[in-house]
């Protein structure tokens, strides 16, 4: 049997065995060995010899190693192998972020706690996502081009874990949609659907007429534009089309009839829906949606409100949970229920009415 915090035990056929593990940053996981002996005693020093062993690459290579050498080649692959857009994304978040705080770390330096600490003034919960986002691709990229053994980071504190998005109420919606419909142009055209069909920004910006299928009512996401910097700069950005957010955002959004209708008024011979010859710029977008916020006497809002609008509405009628994800574009069910099934106060006392319904109507039966 096995002594109390050690993994050692006396096999079937008379031999010790003693299992120790490794953690694979090629697998992610910690892979078990083995060793053998004869004895108890044996097999203990062999697995002394073993983590000692160990230990000592890992104090001799990470040292040796500098964070920002491993953070140039990480970003080098990014370069070769990904796509523009993300190579800028996560160099500028590398540049802004993580290059200063991390300049004289060694790679056996980065640990949690270590993190933790030269990350204590980014106090913005998505710019402590992105920066960890990176740092854990570095030292992932880092434990198998230098062959070494690094347990990897957690993830980051979040005082915003779970907490439901903001939407627009229903009071407001009923504000807003007269407003949509009154003298009816593209931008109005572009709130409306993203109100029913929960597209995001960019990816509406991108919409060309070939993306619609009238016949069959579908709504194709194919690409999207974002504003983003250009390589080499930190003040200069240029709009760039590329592909949607993640392999999960080339999606199908099925459109009712009356959207359908709505739409085919606009069809002008242009290639874009909203941007004429050329992607609507983003930021256009957000300026007009500001002008029919003012119009419907609503205060301002950001253009994505209108996204966690749509997905709201969609779960407190009913709609089930992956339907709703797969027409979002999320990568995971699980999103979408973290950010999403928050029923507002009113659908919560419909149910707790209904209940009550319920059982006054079995005590009238008794009665």
């Amino acid at each position: 049997m096995a002594r109390h915090g050690e993994n050692i035990r006396k096999r079937k056929d008379g031999r010790w065995e003693g299992r120790y593990s490794v953690y694979s940053a090629e697998k992610g996981k910690r892979v078990y060995y083995s060793v053998y002996g004869k004895n108890y005693e044996e097999v203990q020093q062999k697995m002394t010899a073993k983590k000692n062993l160990i230990k000592d690459q890992i104090e001799k290579d990470g040292t040796e190693i500098a964070f920002a050498e491993a953070a140039q080649g990480w970003l080098a692959q990014i370069k070769e192998k990904r796509k523009p857009s993300t190579y800028i994304k996560y160099s500028l978040v590398y540049q802004k972020y993580v290059e200063e705080r991390f300049e004289d770390a060694a790679l056996d330096q980065m640990t949690d706690s270590f993190v933790r600490e030269r990350l204590s003034d980014a106090s913005s919960d998505s710019v402590r996502k992105s920066v960890y986002s990176v740092l854990k691709q570095i030292l992932k990229y880092a434990s198998v081009h230098y062959s070494l053994m690094i347990t990897p980071l957690g993830n980051p504190d979040s005082e915003y874990h779970n907490k439901p998005v903001k939407v627009l109420s229903r009071g407001e919606q009923r504000l807003l949609i007269p407003v949509l419909y009154c003298k009816m142009n593209l931008f109005k055209m572009a709130v409306l659907l993203v109100l029913l069909t929960g597209l995001r920004l960019g990816e509406l910006c991108a919409l060309k007429w070939t993306d619609i299928d009238f016949e069959n009512k579908i709504l194709a996401v194919n690409r999207t534009v974002q504003r983003l910097y250009a390589e080499g700069y930190r003040t200069k950005t240029i709009l760039m089309e590329t592909a949607p957010k993640s392999e999960h955002s080339i999606r199908e959004i099925p459109l009712s009839a009356m959207l359908s209708e709505l739409l085919a008024k606009f069809q002008n011979g242009k290639e874009y829906i909203f941007g004429g010859n050329k992607p609507m710029e983003p930021r256009t977008m957000q300026y007009h949606f500001k002008g029919i916020l003012k119009e419907a006497g609503l205060p301002d809002m950001n253009f994505h409100i209108l996204r966690h609008t749509f997905s709201t509405n969609c779960i407190e009628d009913g709609m089930d949970v992956k339907s709703l994800s797969e027409m979002l574009g999320h990568s995971d069910v699980q999103i979408t229920l973290n950010r999403y099934v928050h029923p507002s106060m009113d659908t919560k006392r419909k149910y707790m009415d209904s209940l009550s319904e319920f059982y006054g109507q079995i005590y009238g039966q008794v009665g």
